[in-house]
């Protein structure tokens, strides 16, 4: 399983946690981190002050590479940006743009810069403009998603680009991995398997729906305001889909889903708050600590990869 994402980032298995908003905190990512993969913090709409608490405790839970995810849409992105400089954090994934103003600084200091793409063309451009690789998200994944497939984006992606390519959404298990090696990605980036982890410091209750979810069990809300996002249905996932359908403007919808995330992740709130998670949501059964989950799949994959030798 080594790759060139094992070499530039400096982790065992090619395995990147995905940052989430409220629930990839540094207890999760530095878990993740410690059992090999790349643990992640997510910077959210967070302001510095917050996220240097979380750097502060990384630190004191690995000594192994770790990175945050920055949203180029936060409001406090520039002051985001300053805090990665000033404690040379070694990696950085970002979300919703091209990080390009940012990346002469960040390359001086060393800092990996791998970007969040939806399409072949974002893929080209943020390549040009020098970052490390790419994370090619699919719309199975959840939250804020693109229309493409992973099955479909990865391969033209891998086919257009130099730079490593790390598939997203859809992956939860070993067989996953493999999928996703033979579309020619060189890592992989997990988001909702993590969140049935034990290190995951978020709500039960939020958790429990995602066990729970089968795999019909998602939707996609939001698609009308130009940001789509899948959640597990519930009863805000319904009304968001009523006042879709009745017509209501951008505010309207915003306004309904403003501090939803916060609600079912901290408070538990899981029919009012927005419960984000992808359609691999049916694959995860259990609850276990990050070490047995990256085991758990580098174990699949071996056995995958073995069980594909029987083909002549």
């Amino acid at each position: 399983m080594k790759s060139r994402i094992c070499e530039i980032l400096d982790i065992k298995y090619p395995i990147i946690q995905g940052g989430m908003a409220w629930v990839s905190t540094a207890e999760l990512a530095g878990a993740v981190s410690n059992a090999g993969g790349l643990g992640i913090i997510a910077a959210g709409n967070a302001p510095s002050s917050v996220i240097k608490e979380e750097i502060d405790k990384i630190k004191n839970l690995t000594d192994k590479p770790y990175g945050i995810n920055v949203m180029l849409l936060s409001p406090f992105v520039d002051e985001i940006m300053e805090l990665v400089a000033a404690e040379r954090v070694p990696v950085i994934t970002t979300g919703a743009g091209n990080p390009g103003k940012y990346l002469k600084h960040l390359k001086e200091i060393g800092t990996k810069v791998i970007p969040v793409v939806p399409s072949v063309a974002l893929a080209k451009r943020v390549e040009k403009a020098g970052v490390d690789a790419v994370i090619v998200e699919g719309t199975e994944a959840g939250g804020h998603i693109g229309e493409l497939t992973t099955m479909v984006l990865v391969p033209q992606v891998v086919d257009a680009v130099e730079i490593p390519v790390i598939a997203a959404g859809g992956i939860a298990d070993g067989r996953g991995m493999v999928a996703a090696f033979a579309l020619g990605a060189e890592g992989v980036q997990i988001g909702t398997r993590f969140i049935c982890s034990k290190e995951c410091k978020i709500h039960e209750d939020y958790k429990k729906i995602v066990l729970k979810a089968k795999d019909r069990d998602t939707i996609v809300t939001g698609r009308s305001t130009g940001h789509p996002v899948r959640v597990v249905k519930n009863k805000l996932s319904k009304d968001f889909q009523k006042l879709e359908k009745s017509g209501a403007d951008v505010q309207e919808l915003e306004k309904l889903g403003a501090g939803k995330l916060k609600l079912s992740v901290v408070d538990g709130d899981v029919e009012n708050g927005s419960v984000m998670a992808g359609q691999i949501a049916g694959l995860v059964k259990d609850i276990k600590n990050c070490k047995e989950i990256i085991e758990d799949m580098i174990k699949e994959a071996s056995n995958t990869y073995k069980s594909m030798g029987n083909f002549d």
